[in-house]
């Protein structure tokens, strides 16, 4: 049975609803969602100021509903290629529980109710981003996945809005400190995606998708990740010469940028297809340790400057 015809016979009644309901909140990729809005939550409190509970509430509201709405368009659209990998077959939509123009429908609501809500809610400024954000992500990374190794680097550039986001909606301005946060989230996603397309390499090249492992292979890949391992290292204590964050604060950021630095060079130690993988699930692994540390010490920080 094709998916289309799966769609058709779709259960009806209570259950029906439950699992339409369920298939489109996965489509919006909750996941990527909560970390989107811990980020944005991260330039609301740096920003300086007071901030008011409305301007927080639209912020976080409408920054989600934003990367909500790429993520739907995202599943909507690449259907045809998550049905050729093994960890995205059974996604809505290409599983065929939920039509193309449906999903599609569903993600442009979402699109639209957030501008509206950062517009009216936070700033224009904000709103701009945001829409900056969504249609950069959805017409230019999506299609250019299947065409150059370069989309990472291109999709690296919406998902590192949300910080900046934060910031502008407390501030509504553009800042040097707030284009820190999303050059901090820009060059994060770099050793991180190139980590999980070196160990789901077979699976990106069943799709069609153009990683870099895919096409100029796993050194380059390891080596492209030291670099951007690399400069994260000055980006991530940039926030301290600039006045946001103290002394506490860079002495543990130069730490975990340097120890991130020193595993992702270990990459180069391996040459056989088996430890490429190995290491790179340890990287990804490592990487989803950096983020949620940097943003604890920039909480320890705040609260020894406070105490002292």
């Amino acid at each position: 049975m094709t998916p289309q015809a799966n769609s058709e016979h779709a259960p009806k009644g209570p259950q029906g609803r439950t699992q339409l309901a369920r298939d489109l909140l996965e489509l919006t990729k909750p996941g990527i969602v909560r970390m989107c809005l811990v980020m944005t939550a991260g330039g609301l409190w740096l920003a300086p100021g007071p901030t008011s509970w409305g301007t927080w509430l639209s912020a976080l509201v409408g920054s989600g509903l934003a990367v909500a709405s790429a993520n739907a368009f995202n599943m909507a659209w690449e259907h045809e290629g998550d049905r050729k990998m093994a960890r995205t077959r059974t996604r809505p939509v290409a599983a065929g529980r939920l039509p193309v123009r449906q999903a599609s429908m569903f993600a442009a609501g979402l699109g639209v109710l957030s501008m509206l809500v950062l517009t009216l809610g936070a700033n224009v400024l904000t709103a701009v981003l945001a829409a900056f954000a969504l249609l950069s992500y959805v017409l230019v990374y999506t299609p250019l996945k299947r065409v150059s190794p370069l989309a990472l680097v291109v999709g690296a550039v919406p998902g590192a809005v949300p910080p900046l986001l934060g910031w502008t909606s407390a501030t509504g301005n553009l800042e040097l400190p707030g284009v820190v946060l999303f050059g901090i989230l820009l060059v994060w996603q770099m050793p991180h995606f190139l980590a999980i397309a070196i160990f789901r390499k077979p699976d990106y090249a069943n799709a069609g998708i153009m990683t870099v492992p895919v096409v100029r292979g796993e050194l380059v890949a390891k080596i492209q990740a030291i670099a951007w391992a690399v400069l994260l290292v000055p980006v991530s204590i940039a926030l301290t010469p600039l006045g946001v964050t103290g002394n506490l604060y860079l002495g543990i950021a130069l730490a975990l940028g340097l120890g991130f630095l020193a595993w992702t060079v270990k990459g180069l130690a391996s040459t056989e297809t088996e430890s490429d993988v190995r290491w790179a699930r340890q990287l990804f692994f490592m990487s989803l340790v950096y983020l949620p540390a940097l943003s604890l010490a920039l909480v320890a920080d705040f609260l020894w400057e406070a105490w002292i």
